[in-house]
């Protein structure tokens, strides 16, 4: 369709690789070197977990005491997840780079959640992974998550030992992690839960350990090599393979870049730039040198965390300094549309584009940009357009905006316009 100014590539690059926002006058090159430089140091504190103990971790509970002692756990759990989901969300409005936008992103690819995991502490530690190698090495972080104690957990992998392989890990961690379907054999699903077992999270450990005794350490044969594979080796081989590598870029470019998949030419080419040492922070440079990049046409809607989380820094809030009732009904309106942190509905992880165009969401959409403009300070505010950083008013938003005078219901409306909406 065309390609869209200078300006609004600044502020398409701040969406897809931050969180929105940006540096007033910031040119595009200037804006990239930025978001994949180093992590800033002004580190949000920890959130500072308690997990429960692994006695009241027990679902058999049944007298009277075990029956309290569960309650209390759960009502522990449910106030950890809370402490941890706001922590994530203020280092979300906090990080002035990419690093953050990555680390949501993989949390999307090798998704988990605690509705299963049960434990805050193992969905911080795994968090905290996701940082660590959010601009680094694909084949790092995928050796770190097959032996993560909360994907162990999460995908069974307690189950899996010597002589009865438990091969929902490592179907999945083929499937959805490095390959996708039809570049793997049911052989390699097998082989690969061999290489797998050992590794065990126990109730009430934060650490994944191996245990020596459940793991099969007989010859494996994967993707057409024999050896005495282990778990970091099955995931060597596996982001190895030729398949890996288009399919993570894939991954990437679909939510950070268009919905519409890249042609062959652009795939060649960044493929080259991921190259064998699958170096993301070079992906993600060509990624947005291409030229569909800032193509009008690629075009993305905003997944609420993403949108809510701009809004946050447009309006120069950070989720610590809310109070709790504010915090609370934060997070319940993300639940309302659909995304929570640490809650993605499956290990597909969530959807994407026109499904968080409901009605439904609308109307939460509309009760969370109402709570956060409440909560800044808008006596100032003379040109919301430039507030949110909005390019320019549809026929249709001008004529809804202009009917509106208190600053707090202007904004309200104008971050559910399809302008702030849509990462144009």
């Amino acid at each position: 369709m065309g390609e869209i100014s200078e300006r609004a590539a600044v502020r398409r690059l701040n969406d897809r690789l931050g969180f929105g926002g940006g540096v007033p006058g910031e040119g595009f090159d200037a804006a990239v070197a930025r978001l994949l430089g180093p992590p800033s140091v002004a580190v949000v504190p920890p959130p500072g977990l308690t997990p429960p103990e692994a006695a009241t971790d027990k679902k058999d509970g049944g007298t009277k005491d075990d029956k309290a002692a569960k309650k209390a756990a759960n009502k522990l759990r449910a106030a950890q997840e809370l402490r941890l989901t706001s922590w994530w969300l203020d280092r979300m409005v906090a990080e002035p780079t990419a690093t953050e936008r990555l680390t949501w992103f993989w949390h999307g690819h090798f998704a988990t959640s605690n509705q299963k995991v049960r434990n805050a502490q193992l969905m911080y530690t795994q968090n905290q992974t996701f940082r660590t190698h959010a601009l680094g090495r694909f084949g790092d972080l995928a050796q770190a998550m097959v032996v993560d104690p909360a994907m162990i957990r999460w995908l069974d992998g307690n189950a899996n030992r010597k002589g009865s392989p438990n091969e929902n890990l490592g179907r999945e961690f083929l499937e959805l992690f490095t390959l996708g379907i039809g570049h793997y054999s049911e052989v390699d699903v097998f082989e690969g839960a061999r290489c797998l077992t050992g590794w065990t999270i126990k109730r009430g450990a934060t650490q994944a350990r191996f245990v020596a005794a459940r793991h099969d350490g007989a010859p494996k044969t994967l993707f057409g090599k024999t050896g005495a594979y282990d778990a970091r080796g099955f995931a060597d081989l596996a982001v190895a393979q030729a398949a890996s590598a288009p399919f993570v870029i894939g991954r990437l470019w679909f939510r950070l870049v268009s919905a519409t998949p890249p042609s062959a030419d652009t795939m060649r080419r960044l493929v080259a730039a991921y190259g064998s040492q699958r170096d993301v922070r070079a992906l993600l440079r060509a990624m947005v040198a291409e030229a569909v990049f800032t193509d009008s046409a690629s075009a993305l809607v905003k997944q609420p965390v993403e949108w809510a989380v701009g809004l946050l820094r447009a309006l120069r809030l950070r989720p610590a300094r809310l109070d709790e009732k504010t915090r609370m009904k934060l997070i319940a309106g993300l639940r309302g549309m659909g995304q929570v942190p640490f809650r993605p509905p499956s290990v597909g992880g969530w959807p994407s584009g026109a499904s968080w165009l409901t009605t439904s969401a609308g109307v939460t959409r509309l009760q969370v940009a109402q709570l956060l403009a409440k909560a800044a300070d808008l006596d100032s505010v003379t040109d919301v357009q430039a507030l949110l950083g909005v390019d320019g008013w549809s026929t249709r938003t001008k004529a809804a905006l202009g009917s509106l005078k208190d600053p707090v219901q202007l904004t309200a409306v104008a971050a559910c316009a399809p302008e702030y909406v849509v990462s144009g």
